[in-house]
């Protein structure tokens, strides 16, 4: 028997992403992604003043904020020759592991946990067998019998007003739910704590960058100051704080996040053999420490990965034309060449072209063009990324921090390095790089101290901001790691304004459409295979989806100078 299940939108993500799987036989065959929102950032951007495109860039998205506008001041500065001081790398790597220590965290709880994680069921708990299995697991101290009831209690008047809040809608009950009431507790419980504490760690993007969401970036630097003993800049104080931070950073990472990874994983060991999908895996590093140009410094490294071959570590150039391409075959966009060419973003075009049916419709046409997501390839290989890539990587290159996680992992799983090609290993890799990047994220502290108590204080270099001494034509790019994957940003400067900017970002990768050669992209590929043993409740497909921590809202809405819509999806 067949059937065509359609999740539409995919919640608990960022943006709007529709599923379409066929299930036989209470297994997927084949599966379809499709992006519903519009791509438009980078036709905004033409015409503007190269400087000022990370503060466009950085809005693309609510949580992979200061990501992109990293990429974009390394794009301006790779194609204007700027190299930046060293406390403004630093502060820019202190800022990049505040984000990845928060937004992991964040997605493990309130994103992806559910899928793992019966509420309901934890109302059978027992709270003092909970504390107890707590504090063996770790000396976090809101470990008592009290707090957890506490706990309890409150979810419990929500499901007996019939108003579950935030946990409604979910599958509750299903028979692919393992966990015992107490460890579904345990879970509930650091979910709420989770969402306390992680306000707190971005105070770190505030103190370095004026605020957040959104904090500030500076072409050729960082726009804040140091002095020890002035009140209106980064003072000693401020500083403290930032190093209080970290240290939480650190503690909640290791005695609740990961205990609770791998308490729950331990019940689901399964799920190492399901949701492999590709065996290619790109990532393009980040976290300099001798600066961004010599990438064989990043503690995260570069490296592309095929065939699951650990022993052959791929380099990767973003400004090589013939490994990076944008496909449009079965995208709702046009390129003037044809949409069976691939252009480097270098030569990318933006230009729309829908042709889907009008909501509500019943399935997508998936022998057309369906959905708003271009098509990336890499040497013309479909690509993962995201945080399985960087750690196999990473991995792969020797990095003793990242092998000695990754062994204790598999070790107290007790499962093989299979393993990692899959679900569980996707969501298990995570965990390991929130580990290793909280430590690397207080080495950049220790550093930036040690930097100012020497009186070196600059973080911002005039080399080439005046636009007089820019030449007549210029291209960059720069390249990071959002939390969810490789990312990068491609502009093209002439006559000191932007001709061309493009941004291939992770969940391009991961979430696009077939290419020319039917080949599927990473959502897809790991879909295949995936047991369902309800259609009505398809948590099983949703557990592979929200591995890779989807993000589709590096996309807009198109607006006229009227501010009259030009194109709008609607849902009914």
């Amino acid at each position: 028997m067949s059937n065509r299940i359609v999740i539409d939108p995919v919640t608990r993500i960022e943006g709007h992403l529709r599923i379409e799987a066929v299930v036989e036989n209470g297994v997927v065959k084949d599966a379809f992604s499709a992006g519903t929102m519009v791509r438009g950032i980078e036709k905004i951007l033409k015409g503007r003043d190269p400087r000022d495109a990370w503060a466009f860039t950085e809005r693309v998205c609510g949580v992979c904020t200061t990501v992109h506008a990293l990429a974009s001041c390394r794009s301006v500065e790779d194609a204007l020759g700027i190299s930046v001081p060293k406390n403004a790398e630093l502060v820019r790597n202190l800022m990049f592991c505040a984000q990845y220590v928060q937004d992991h965290v964040v997605h493990f709880y309130h994103l992806h946990a559910l899928d793992w994680v019966d509420v309901v069921s934890m109302l059978k708990a027992d709270p003092v067998a909970t504390s107890k299995l707590a504090q063996s697991l770790s000396p976090w101290p809101k470990s008592n019998p009290g707090h957890f009831a506490a706990v309890q209690k409150r979810l419990k008047g929500f499901v007996e007003s019939g108003q579950l809040g935030i946990f409604a809608n979910g599958y509750w009950g299903h028979k692919a739910y393992k966990l015992p009431p107490e460890v579904n507790l345990l879970a509930v419980s650091h979910y709420l704590d989770a969402l306390e504490w992680q306000k707190e760690l971005v105070k770190i993007h505030a103190i370095f960058g004026g605020k957040n969401p959104h904090p500030n970036y500076l072409v050729g630097g960082v726009p804040c100051s140091f002095n020890l003993e002035e009140v209106n800049a980064i003072n000693t104080e401020r500083l403290t704080h930032v190093g209080s931070l970290i240290k939480d950073a650190i503690d909640f990472v290791e005695q609740v996040y990961v205990p609770d990874l791998l308490a729950i994983a331990s019940f689901y060991k399964d799920w190492g053999a399901i949701g492999g999908g590709l065996q290619n895996y790109l990532a393009y590093g980040d976290l300099p420490t001798r600066g961004y140009n010599d990438p064989s410094s990043f503690l995260l490294p570069r490296g592309a990965i095929l065939n699951r071959n650990l022993n052959e570590i791929h380099e990767v150039n973003g400004k090589d034309s013939n490994e990076i391409k944008e496909y449009v075959t079965h995208s709702w966009y046009q390129y003037s060449g044809g949409d069976a060419v691939g252009l480097h973003p270098f030569k990318g075009e933006t230009e729309f072209n829908y042709t889907g049916p009008k909501p509500p419709y019943e399935h997508l046409n998936v022998d057309g063009k369906y959905s708003w997501i271009k098509t990336p390839r890499w040497k013309g290989h479909a690509m993962e990324v995201g945080p399985l890539s960087r750690m196999l990587v990473a991995y792969a290159k020797g990095n003793t921090d990242v092998k000695e996680l990754v062994g204790g992992v598999l070790k107290k799983l007790d499962v093989p390095i299979t393993a990692l090609f899959s679900t569980l290993g996707r969501t298990a890799a995570r965990g390991v790089e929130t580990q290793v990047v909280a430590h690397w994220m207080k080495g950049f502290y220790d550093e930036l101290i040690t930097n100012l108590k020497n009186g070196e204080t600059k973080t911002f270099t005039r080399y080439r901001w005046d636009p007089d001494t820019w030449p007549a034509s210029a291209e960059g790019v720069g390249m990071t790691e959002a939390p969810r994957g490789a990312l990068a940003h491609w502009i093209s400067i002439k006559d000191r304004a932007i001709d061309n900017y493009q941004l291939v970002v992770p969940s391009t990768w991961n979430a696009s459409p077939r290419d020319d050669k039917g080949q599927r992209s990473a959502y897809e590929e790991a879909l295949i295979g995936t047991p369902v043993a309800n259609v009505e409740q398809p948590v099983e497909i949703l557990r592979t989806v929200h591995s890779f921590d989807p993000c589709i809202a590096c996309a807009v809405h198109l607006y006229d100078p009227d501010g009259k819509p030009v194109h709008q999806v609607q849902f009914y």
